[in-house]
């Protein structure tokens, strides 16, 4: 909580409004009652209308420059909540893109989305609360107690009679909210990672006609979450009227002890005594309230504060995670006569640092101006090659060498510069196609673009479209077909211009007589390190080099024909999907 708060120091000045505001505020509350008293004490007692109308005027200004007190206090509190959620947003975004892949997956997507989000939203009420009472409930208490003293001193000892109970009270609804807030949390991340499920697979649940089943799923989370709100919900029904009866029985206390004290005046001879204490009265009841107002609120935040304290400790977490991919502190130039050359040193990789290595003893080179080419059973380690050339994650053994240097003495910021990926899940921005393109290259002319367009095989389509390349792509593409995705993304990458290309598994929704084409025309138009990973043997045939992988292990490379010759797992995957194509 600490850390969190220490951001507030960034938006100092509206820190300060609110708390100048606050301390006027309680001022001209305290100074209200006295007056009051004042007029019924000097000015009823004395028929003195002039100074009736005098300290009347005079409550007047004081009410009414309350009330604009209490509106700057409101607007700055607001500001002051809205500028430091806007800035823990950001902290937590930047924090994100700085993590590696492997450190995002160990938190999860969804949680992190929680955390950004909901969590934030309960820092920020605190801070609004915080900066509305933190100081008007200690000025209420004390002024109240000084005030009520002054009046009345027999009567103010009632008031320290409801103090301690209301107390007790807080005490034990903290004793048993925290731990259900940080459960809520957790059931928090589980209900969005089952929406984010859910909605992404909304096709597959259908198709199975498992909407039911998802249904009773979801509502059993849904069930859970709901349940234990409620639990904190009939906790807070239980203590805001049992304070509220508290309130009215110190009330009656003191009403009572006044009747007392009235029923002993002669109102003929001691009139002037009696009005005294009326207004005394009058003024001793609202301190009272005010007193007994600031010890709720005090049980209130109480209650806050330990759901704060959960959210922040989410937040600092995520805040605090040190990136297993850093950037070394002298970064190395690549050598200029290997530029665009990868080469693995007996690599060996594990998701989750496991024994259990993902790829074992990885050995090869891609040349600059060749197409190096993988191939391999589902779950080989095709895919993970791709990660790790461009450094989502660090190898656990071995090294990867970037135009001659080690892929950790480089800046990630340098070398992803002269890498264009095209990822295996074709994946669009919300946008025009343009602005899609552009993310390869922003300073791209249009001559570019087109051409971009036209090796990837997109030109067709999209100057079919209503309005071209200015035409806009809903939110993962999702007004476009699968095949027109990926050649999108393919074009993107040629627009970056780079040394490397990495296409993973990139044309997997293309007809064969799409692919060929599309294959031809990067091999005659690009010079560059072109990777490819694929799963149909038809895409990689006439590349370069060929690596084929099995169970995370190099178990043959070389050409096509050399493969067929001396590479028993590369004949079965070859004929068991040339066999296929024959008789489809």
């Amino acid at each position: 909580m600490k850390q969190l708060l220490e951001h507030l120091k960034y938006i100092k000045k509206p820190v300060i409004a609110a708390m100048v505001f606050a301390v006027l505020s309680q001022i001209s509350n305290l100074t209200l009652p006295m007056l009051m008293s004042s007029i019924i004490n000097n000015g009823i007692a004395n028929e003195d209308i002039d100074y009736i109308k005098k300290v009347g005027l005079l409550m007047m200004c004081i009410s009414a420059l309350g009330v604009v007190i209490a509106v700057g206090n409101s607007y700055f509190s607001s500001k002051t909540s809205a500028l430091y959620g806007k800035r823990l947003r950001r902290e937590i975004f930047l924090k994100v893109e700085d993590l590696s892949q492997r450190d995002i997956d160990k938190v999860g997507t969804p949680s992190l989305i929680t955390r950004c989000t909901n969590d934030v939203r309960v820092i920020q009420d605190f801070v609004l609360t915080s900066l509305r009472m933190i100081i008007s409930v200690p000025i209420m208490l004390v002024g109240g107690v000084v005030m009520s003293f002054i009046l009345n001193p027999k009567l103010a000892t009632i008031i320290f009679a409801v103090i301690p109970i209301i107390g007790v009270i807080a005490a034990l609804v903290i004793r048993f909210v925290i731990p259900i807030f940080r459960k809520r949390q957790k059931l928090v991340d589980s209900v969005n990672r089952f929406i984010r499920e859910k909605l992404s697979g909304i096709r597959v649940i259908r198709a199975f006609n498992r909407t039911e089943k998802e249904d009773a799923r979801f509502d059993e989370r849904n069930e859970a979450l709901s349940g234990l709100t409620l639990k904190f919900q009939r906790m807070m029904a239980v203590l805001i009227p049992i304070c509220i009866v508290l309130i009215i029985i110190a009330l009656d206390l003191l009403i009572l002890v006044a009747a007392n004290n009235f029923n002993s005046m002669d109102p003929v001879t001691e009139a002037d005594k009696l009005l005294s204490a009326i207004g005394d009265l009058q003024a001793f009841v609202i301190y009272m309230i005010m007193i007994v107002s600031a010890v709720t609120m005090t049980a209130a935040m109480f209650v806050i504060v330990p759901r704060a304290k959960i959210s922040a400790n989410r937040i600092t977490e995520v805040l605090n995670i040190v990136p297993s991919v850093v950037d070394p502190e002298k970064a190395e130039k690549v050598d200029e006569s290997l530029r665009g050359t990868v080469e693995f040193r007996s690599v060996s990789f594990g998701y989750n640092e496991a024994e259990n290595y993902v790829l074992s003893d990885i050995s090869f080179t891609a040349e600059k101006g060749k197409v190096t080419a993988f191939i391999g059973s589902t779950g080989s380690g095709k895919s993970t090659i791709a990660n790790l050339i461009m450094r989502f994650y660090d190898v656990n053994k071995g090294q990867i060498l970037f135009g001659g240097k080690d892929l950790r003495n480089l800046n990630q910021d340098e070398f992803h510069k002269d890498i264009a990926l095209v990822p295996q899940k074709a994946l669009l921005f919300s946008g025009s196609v343009r602005e899609n393109l552009l993310y390869g290259d922003e300073n791209a002319t249009d001559e570019q673009l087109r051409r971009a367009l036209e090796i990837s095989q997109s030109a067709e389509f999209v100057d079919k479209l209503p309005e071209g390349i200015e035409s806009m792509i809903s939110q993962n593409g999702t007004n476009l077909s699968g095949g027109q995705k990926q050649r999108l993304c393919i074009a993107r990458a040629l627009v970056r211009n780079a040394d490397v290309y990495i296409f993973d598994d990139s044309f997997s929704a293309l007809d064969f007589k799409t692919d060929a084409i599309l294959r031809k025309a990067i091999k005659d138009n690009i010079d560059a390190t072109v990777l490819i990973v694929a799963q149909r043997v038809g895409t990689i045939m006439d590349a370069d080099k060929l690596v084929v992988l099995d169970e995370g292990r190099i178990v043959g490379m070389g050409k096509h024909t050399e493969l067929m010759e001396n590479c028993e797992v590369y004949r079965e995957i070859y004929h068991s999907q040339m066999t296929e194509e024959v008789t489809a």
